[in-house]
């Protein structure tokens, strides 16, 4: 039995997206590409056909990925009893005790999380961590880089 993909409604909605155009343009132009690349000849020592089949061979591995994805995702809304709470979807301010700095992140499933964007997995240590926590409270978080602390400044819910 496999264990249900936690994400946000944006979340689901960009994993269908995402599926979608890749089933759909993406797939096409790589079969163009491989098609263009047999026009050449000799498929031994035709770098583009290789690159070509390389790419869709990635295609399909990630289009599987997202099939999985979505099969098994479970769209995680915010209970109504989560109060001012930090839960999925929840945007929180926080301020770093340690160096004194203000950030955001956005909580968010695993499966759809970017630390780039400030996007983090409610799985995670940080993630965990804030579940629940409100404007004021303060929380240690144990990471690889060691134990940090840090202060909820405040809790958008989505």
């Amino acid at each position: 039995m496999s264990k249900d993909i936690q994400v946000t409604k944006e979340g689901f909605d960009a994993l269908k997206a995402e599926l979608e155009e890749l089933k759909g343009p993406v797939r096409n132009n790589i079969a163009e590409a491989i098609r263009e690349a047999k026009s050449h000849g000799d498929l031994r020592e035709n770098a583009a056909y290789h690159e070509a089949k390389l790419n869709q061979t990635r295609l399909e591995k990630r289009i599987s990925d997202l099939e999985r994805a979505v099969q098994y995702a479970k769209v995680v809304e915010r209970p109504a009893d989560a109060g001012n709470g930090a839960y999925i979807g929840s945007t929180v301010k926080l301020l770093d005790l340690e160096f004194d700095d203000e950030f955001e992140v956005t909580l968010v499933g695993a499966y759809e999380a970017d630390p780039d964007k400030s996007q983090i997995s409610i799985d995670s240590p940080l993630g965990l961590a804030l579940n629940g926590k409100e404007e004021g409270e303060e929380i240690d978080v144990v990471a690889p880089a060691g134990k940090q602390k840090y202060k909820v400044l405040s809790v958008t819910a989505p």
